[in-house]
């Protein structure tokens, strides 16, 4: 089972794509690009649509989805956390 996808292999978050995922869980994502499978342990709940951190940020890191930029970590994230509002944010303000 798929729980989180994502497109380019430089992105840091990924997408949850399946409801019910728990902290503790072994989650498998697949990386659209390479049409290859990554897996990572949840450190929290994380709902559906939301984004998992691949891999640990520190404050100030560029955060990128879809091989995009797509803001700045403003609280350190660990790999395997819900990354979202509270700890990123646009680098337009």
């Amino acid at each position: 089972m798929i729980h989180f996808v994502l497109h380019d292999p430089k992105d840091t978050v990924a997408v949850v794509v399946v409801e019910g995922v728990k902290a503790g869980m072994e989650l498998n994502g697949w990386i659209m690009d390479e049409d290859r499978e990554v897996r990572i342990t949840a450190r929290q709940d994380i709902p559906i649509g939301h984004k998992v951190a691949l891999g640990d940020m520190a404050s100030g890191d560029t955060v990128y989805k879809y091989g995009v930029d797509i803001g700045r970590v403003v609280a350190p994230i660990r790999a395997g956390e819900h990354a979202h509002v509270h700890n990123i944010k646009t680098k337009r303000w």
